[in-house]
């Protein structure tokens, strides 16, 4: 599975999961993605089949929404809570963690297509 943080998450996580032999970027390591919107961001994802990682739940689940009624195909979209998993410095261990495990265990690109998943 190909993956991209969004915005909101440290480059460090990608970097970190990139050691790990994962193919992760961060937007915010690429200038061309930079401020996008969401919606921008899930077709632009689509076409380079990445799973969107995200905190943003109510604008994804809305345009995942749109897109199956249209039947619009994207790559994924995987999203995390402030609750269990708070964005800090103090918790870049841990998602790398939880994404590594993730990844090893489905390093088929298309595990989540069309779909959306919550971490936890």
């Amino acid at each position: 599975m190909r993956l991209l943080l969004d915005e909101h998450y440290s480059p460090k996580i990608a970097r970190q999961l990139r050691q790990r032999g994962h193919d992760v970027v961060a937007v915010t390591e690429r200038p061309d993605l930079v401020g996008l919107a969401d919606n921008e961001l899930l077709e632009r994802m689509a076409s380079e089949n990445r799973v969107i990682l995200s905190e943003n739940a109510v604008d994804f689940i809305f345009l995942t929404g749109k897109a199956a009624l249209t039947r619009q195909k994207y790559a994924g979209v995987m999203l995390t809570s402030p609750k269990s998993m708070p964005r800090r410095k103090q918790t870049i261990g841990l998602f790398v963690r939880v994404l590594d495990e993730l990844l090893t265990k489905h390093p088929q690109e298309d595990t989540c297509h069309n779909e959306v998943r919550w971490l936890s």
